[in-house]
């Protein structure tokens, strides 16, 4: 709570909230009349979090069929040689219900992980924006995004990563318990702690620039829907069509996700399979080629899950009456300097 409440205490001079956040701070000019939680407050960065547990944990979740799949096909390619036949693979040797496997550890694991890539991407760009100023948070703001999801997503993966390795072995590993709660102990037996974590350092080389093309994508590109696509202003848009925009925009960003995060994505799924090898043995064993196994099923994956947690995400915010910042416009003092100079 010390740094919620740090960051809480800096937002009133925050240049950051001004021209790109809290400038016309809702979905009006005026202060919104619906906006409950004071943009920036501890409770808004709470209830953030909370819009992240459940977009990434529902989402997550809701996909684990094609993620067993997917993970299938990076780890045993000769066998499981696309989507449909390792669908059809998987529920002829083990039934229907092996679809669900490792659906628990996925939905602890992408829970914690959603707590701190939104909550904490909240923080920290409203924290680099103090930093920079007004003029340089918004002329960078596309590095600020970048800084900021980048940040958040070092924490969530300590979060996420027992879980995701526990969710890998089941999945993958034929000798493993089908459930959490006989994997976990097994991995903890056998391992100790650093069985749940040796996976972390890939982890990051995965996650971290999928969040930062996540994050900055997204945020973009809604301003670009917005500026060229959207017929009417952001603040004349009814909720249910910014919520279209949010979907679009998500969906879109998720498409780079997917093919920046691969190659990491499948050493993490080869490293939590095979607990003897190390990421680099793996890198040379599998090949550039091998590297992008299962591609199409997680751009299908991925692009899905993005536009579903953007609009999860921010349809919490409108359920409990967040601010929704509607997209940065330059400021009036960059807007003079500039003409000075003579520039448009």
């Amino acid at each position: 709570m010390g740094i919620i409440s740090q960051l809480s205490e800096v937002v009133p001079s925050n240049p950051f909230n001004a021209p790109i956040a809290r400038s016309a701070s809702c979905d009006s000019p005026a202060k919104a009349a619906d906006e409950s939680v004071e943009f920036g407050s501890g409770k808004y960065y709470m209830l953030c979090g909370f819009g992240g547990v459940l977009s990434c944990g529902i989402t997550h979740t809701a996909i684990v069929p094609l993620d067993l799949v997917k993970c299938r096909i990076q780890v045993n390619p000769e066998k499981y040689k696309g989507i449909v036949s390792g669908f059809r693979t998987t529920v002829a040797e083990e039934g229907v219900r092996a679809l669900g496997k490792g659906w628990a550890p996925t939905l602890l694991g992408y829970s914690m992980q959603g707590l701190g890539k939104f909550g904490f991407y909240e923080m920290f760009k409203i924290l680099y924006s103090d930093m920079l100023g007004d003029e340089l948070s918004y002329q960078w703001r596309t590095s600020l995004y970048l800084a900021a999801s980048a940040s958040a997503e070092f924490f969530a993966d300590i979060l996420l990563a027992p879980m995701e390795a526990t969710k890998v072995r089941v999945q993958t590993s034929p000798g493993a318990p089908p459930t959490l709660r006989g994997c976990a102990p097994m991995i903890y037996k056998t391992e100790g702690l650093s069985g749940f974590y040796k996976g972390l350092p890939p982890l990051w080389i995965r996650q971290i620039p999928y969040t930062m093309m996540k994050f900055a994508c997204f945020e973009r590109t809604v301003e670009l829907l917005y500026k060229y696509c959207v017929p009417k202003p952001r603040a004349e848009c009814t909720k249910p069509e910014q919520l279209i925009v949010t979907f679009v925009a998500g969906y879109i960003a998720g498409v780079f996700c997917a093919v920046v995060s691969h190659p990491a994505d499948t050493v993490v799924s080869k490293l939590n399979q095979d607990s003897g090898s190390t990421a680099a043995q793996i890198v040379k064993k599998l090949g550039f080629a091998g590297l992008w196994k299962g591609l199409t099923p997680r751009i299908i994956m991925i692009g899905t899950l993005t536009a579903l947690q953007w609009f999860i995400y921010d349809s919490v915010k409108v359920v409990f009456k967040l601010p929704r910042p509607p997209p940065p416009e330059m400021p009036e003092s960059l807007k003079k300097k500039l003409e000075a100079a003579g520039k448009p």
